[in-house]
């Protein structure tokens, strides 16, 4: 915060009260950044905000006004001490410092109305989700279950809890009939935004996903969420080789969800019919609806 510039002269009439500043520090509006909408940083904690001085008498240093300049005006504030001029031009020279008062308050009002609207904001747009502990119990998979009826008897899962986010991850191996390694994977993540809205990165990064990851296709989905993609692969070509991948992103408000299905497929795997991309979609949509709705409840 830099400090304000000493006025140039004296007033005509020098009343004894402090000299008025010729500028009020408050902070600009901040854009949104990487995770969300704009808020005003606090005064720096790097130490107290610059005070502001008036000259002192002639011949001395200029003397520092005590206070916070944010506060309500107080003995030091803007407002001119009582004094009745003797002199003919009296009026006009309190007409000079009202107009100049009438200044100041009307920017510490705008500072004011800053703060209320960027500062404290209106919270975060949660929505009534929550991020569980397992979310590999507090989800919906059971759209796979008839490709891959084997259950997954020890799924990881993973939970983050902090003041600005909150995040669950869940990791299901996907197995077949007969099959005693993972035929598939199911990969599950909500996250919830406290502080800032992902609202612009969610979206540039998924909108734009194939502009980074050559060979992937990406596509709008309606229906679920505030925005929702499809980014998907399929180099299987029909065949038991190659990968499938499918992505469901969903931004809800504030809270961000995925649910992602990949196979790798190879001569030494167990799996020689893998199911369709079709098929994988309905059921990663399918899923995702209900695993919304149990998280909001």
């Amino acid at each position: 915060m830099s400090t304000p510039r000493e006025p140039s002269q004296q007033p005509p009439h020098d009343t004894g009260a402090p000299a008025q500043p010729t500028a009020y520090p408050y902070p600009n509006p901040q854009s949104p950044g990487a995770s969300g909408p704009g808020t005003v940083p606090p005064p720096s904690p790097a130490g107290p905000p610059t005070l502001y001085s008036h000259p002192a008498p002639t011949g001395g240093p200029a003397q520092p006004l005590p206070g916070n300049p944010y506060a309500p005006p107080g003995p030091y504030g803007p407002y001119p001490a009582a004094h009745a001029s003797a002199s003919g031009t009296g009026g006009a020279g309190r007409a000079l410092l009202w107009a100049a008062v009438g200044a100041v308050a009307a920017s510490v009002l705008w500072a004011v109305g800053v703060f209320a609207l960027h500062g404290l904001g209106t919270g975060a747009d949660l929505r009534g989700y929550n991020a569980p502990a397992n979310l590999c119990t507090g989800s919906d998979h059971s759209s796979f279950n008839s490709e891959y009826p084997l259950a997954d008897t020890s799924p990881t899962h993973s939970s983050l809890r902090d003041g600005v986010f909150d995040q669950s991850t869940c990791n299901i191996d996907l197995k077949k009939s007969g099959s005693t390694y993972a035929d598939a994977y199911l990969t599950i993540d909500v996250q919830l935004h406290k502080k800032t809205d992902p609202g612009p990165e969610f979206t540039a990064a998924w909108k734009n996903y194939p502009d980074n990851h050559e060979g992937y296709d990406v596509d709008t989905v309606g229906g679920i969420g505030d925005e929702a993609y499809l980014v998907s692969q399929d180099t299987t070509s029909g065949t038991s080789s190659g990968s499938l991948y499918a992505t469901l992103a969903v931004r809800d408000g504030w809270v961000t969800y995925t649910m992602t299905y990949s196979a790798y497929l190879s001569s030494y795997s167990n799996d020689k019919n893998p199911p369709q991309l079709d098929e994988v979609i309905a059921w990663l949509k399918s899923d995702t609806k209900s695993t919304l709705e149990e998280l909001r409840g």
